[in-house]
């Protein structure tokens, strides 16, 4: 029995690689890729895959609420993230988004089909650099409302502006702007934005 498998990646190379490089395993085989996490979620309640191939920084739905989306509608695929982004803080969201493993992308091919094995046998695979270092930095400090109102200011989004689109006044944008700024120990909330990208809490 072939293990079945969807690989989403919004890199239509990387996907095209990914189903390559694992279509040369006798017991892998693709059933379908998608484009990004909304057509993911799509694709898995479609096809049932065994394994889920998920990258993360996809647009609109990004891989972790995709995974997010299949654990809630209680799918039994199980995702394997991954991603070019090794950042402590995208590992631990995607284990708490129900993920049963996370590697990187440059992993070598044979490693890759062994953690998709791993992943369908119910086991967890884990980058261990990334395990380690996510052990010591911790969870994630800042909360839900400052993680979304740091992501509208990356594109230098006034105050006022980022209220608007997230229905609070623009002192209380202000504020948690304040409070995400103290948490990242950043002088600005350009700073804030910028280290909080590098430690993948937003």
């Amino acid at each position: 029995m072939s293990i079945r498998l969807v690989i989403a990646d919004d890199q239509a190379l990387v996907r095209g690689a990914l189903a390559a490089l694992l279509e040369l395993e006798d017991d892998l085989e693709i059933v379908g890729t998608a484009a990004d996490g909304a057509q993911a979620v799509r694709v898995v309640r479609e096809t049932s895959p065994d394994v889920c191939l998920m990258d993360i920084q996809m647009p609109d739905v990004d891989g972790i609420e995709a995974t997010r989306m299949l654990r809630e509608a209680s799918s039994a695929t199980r995702i394997l993230i991954v991603t070019t982004f090794a950042r402590p803080g995208y590992l631990r969201a995607a284990l708490d988004a129900g993920a049963s493993g996370f590697i990187v992308k440059d992993t070598p091919a044979e490693k890759l089909a062994e953690a998709v094995r791993r992943v369908h046998s119910g086991l967890r695979v884990l980058d261990h650099a990334l395990a380690e270092a996510s052990l010591f930095e911790g969870a994630n400090p800042l909360s839900e409302r400052e993680q979304q109102v740091l992501r509208l200011a990356a594109d230098g989004r006034s105050a006022g502006a980022i209220a608007a689109e997230v229905f609070l006044s623009a002192g209380t944008v202000r504020n948690h702007l304040s409070s995400a700024i103290g948490k990242t120990g950043a002088a600005n909330r350009a700073q804030a934005v910028r280290f909080a990208q590098d430690k993948g809490w937003i």
